[in-house]
């Protein structure tokens, strides 16, 4: 215990000096908040707005907003963000075209979209991220067709069920991934044939049991397995000629379970719905 002890002294003494975002110590000599460091709403090296440390730089605004106005033209670009999260809205169109992408992402988040909508063609995709988070209607059904993956991937999160068929080929299979997930079940069949084996996984677990028997030849095991665990009965005799054995067990116990009765079979798997542990 003893030497625990002294190791967490030793760590605890070998602590960094908290600096500012020039790499200068910070002192609280010449801080201009000793009256909030008087009442304890400050504590250097862990709440500091002067630190160069974004978490400890938002816990002094969390705990002091009001000071978040004062800031809002600093140099250092993580503390204008901070700021902006906190400012009075009033305040935040200047920083609307601020150079730094982390103002402008934070700007996004909180000002009208009247005032923002230029941002959904930032040259930043983190911007863009949040312009698909907030756009409604056509503006973000156009951001389906955004360049950059990620922005796609919060897009199709948002858009209406009714318009994910537009986005079923997207390149990147993520994309695709969310769009089997939340698209409507008579669409699903369409991506059956999916390149992306985690797309067709997808799928699989929405899909009608029924729907199954056309996944049993499918080239990868996670989705033969998916369809064992779900499948109806017409696609079990095949997958227990499985070359995986994990695969054949599987369609094999359900097959049984299915020809003793439903009671047996609900005891394997509820309603078709299994998973793989």
């Amino acid at each position: 215990m003893e030497g625990v002890a002294m190791a967490s002294v030793g760590s605890a003494a070998a602590a960094p000096e908290p600096t500012d975002w020039l790499g200068h110590p910070v002192s609280c000599v010449d801080c201009p908040h000793g009256d909030i460091r008087a009442e304890g709403r400050c504590d250097r090296g862990r709440v500091c707005v002067r630190d160069r440390r974004a978490r400890r730089i938002d816990r002094f605004f969390a705990g002091n907003p009001g000071e978040a106005e004062k800031y809002l033209a600093h140099p250092y670009f993580e503390i204008r963000a901070l700021a902006a999260k906190r400012a009075s809205i009033f305040l935040l169109p200047p920083l609307v075209d601020d150079p730094e992408p982390d103002v402008r992402a934070a700007v996004a988040q909180r000002l009208p979209l009247p005032r923002i909508i230029h941002l959904r063609e930032d040259p930043d995709r983190k911007v863009r991220m949040v312009m698909a988070q907030r756009l409604e209607g056509a503006a973000l059904v156009a951001m389906l067709g955004d360049p950059d993956y990620a922005v796609r991937l919060v897009a199709v999160r948002h858009v209406p069920p009714d318009v994910l068929p537009s986005a079923m080929h997207d390149p990147d299979p993520q994309v695709r991934c969310e769009v089997a997930r939340r698209v409507k079940p008579d669409v699903l069949p369409a991506m059956l044939w999916d390149s992306d084996p985690l797309v067709r996984i997808t799928v699989a677990e929405r899909l009608e049991p029924s729907q199954l028997v056309a996944l049993v030849d499918d080239d990868d095991l996670r989705v033969r397995f998916v369809v064992a665990e779900r499948g109806a009965a017409a696609a079990l005799p095949a997958l227990c000629r499985d070359p995986d054995p994990e695969v054949r067990a599987r369609a094999e116990q359900r097959l049984a379970a299915l020809r003793t009765g439903p009671s047996a079979e609900q005891t394997h798997t509820e309603d078709g719905n299994g998973s793989r542990a």
